[in-house]
């Protein structure tokens, strides 16, 4: 084994997860999520409890509704925080810089969140026949959000740039597209280079073949037998000495008595067999 074979398998090179950009940014943004449901669980029954503490009435409903809410409007804010932090990080920006404008960017985004926050609220109260009134312990809500939406959202920026560095570098790399073959056909002064997979039918036409294109008729100079050999392995079968087909566009074979046939084209063109080339459609 060489060193390029060892090369990756220790989980140090990239797309050695096995798994694409897309599959792993899902994964690890479903876990940031189930990390969010076990943090407002935490704080569910913090908030029980200090109201019980307190003396105060407490529904275990409307403490799930509140901080349901909230995490809700930070999934929503998720969105335009992913491109932001793929957008406004180093080495695009200094380090300096990516926290400054990090820190101006939380003021629009805790704004985002508290008014997400506030509607989602109002949507789910009125469900249950109440109303919902913005208010917080020391009476400026907003203010009283901010607060606890500027470590949020610092950590938020903080997973996000993590989860973006870990695709980067672990994610599978998407797999080449196939080159499309094609082959060359010199029509006149003109020479197209049509892809063997759109070609329907090749017919000898004395000293030309005529290839059958997207409803066309290309006439290009050469035999059928060399045709033959350059569309070899592209799934093109000779039924008649002089027509070979692409079987993939073949929708239908009918059988004579004497053991000729027709072949029924996608392009509904029906074209003749003879018996001798049959066993190449029915293989």
């Amino acid at each position: 084994m060489t060193e390029k074979d060892r090369a990756g398998t220790n989980g140090g090179g990239a797309g050695t997860s096995g798994l694409s950009a897309r599959a792993l940014t899902a994964l690890l943004l479903m876990a940031i999520f189930l990390f969010g449901l076990i943090r407002i669980t935490a704080n569910v029954y913090s908030y029980i409890a200090d109201r019980q503490g307190a003396g105060l009435a407490t529904s275990p409903t409307i403490a799930w509704m509140l901080e349901g809410s909230s995490l809700a409007a930070w999934v929503v804010m998720m969105i335009p925080c992913w491109f932001t932090v793929r957008r406004i990080r180093p080495p695009r920006f200094s380090l300096p810089a990516t926290i400054a404008i990090h820190a101006l960017l939380a003021i629009p985004v805790s704004l985002g969140h508290i008014a997400l926050m506030v509607a989602f609220r109002t949507a789910l109260w009125w469900t249950m026949g109440i109303g919902y009134d913005f208010t917080s312990p020391d009476g400026s809500p907003i203010l009283y959000e901010f607060r606890k939406d500027l470590s949020a959202y610092a950590e938020l920026v903080f997973i996000l740039f993590l989860v973006q560095w870990l695709v980067a570098r672990y994610a599978a790399p998407p797999a080449p597209a196939p080159e499309r073959r094609t082959l060359a056909i010199g029509d006149g002064a003109v020479t197209h280079h049509l892809p063997v997979d759109e070609i329907e039918h090749v017919g000898a036409a004395g000293n030309y073949v005529e290839v059958a294109w997207r409803g066309e008729r290309l006439l290009h100079r050469a035999t059928l037998t060399a045709i033959e050999a350059e569309l070899a392995g592209a799934g093109f079968e000779r039924i008649h000495r002089g027509r070979l087909v692409r079987r993939n566009a073949v929708r239908r074979v009918v059988t004579h008595k004497s053991g000729d046939f027709d072949v029924e084209m996608a392009s509904g063109e029906t074209l003749r067999g003879s018996r001798r080339f049959r066993e190449n459609l029915e293989g």
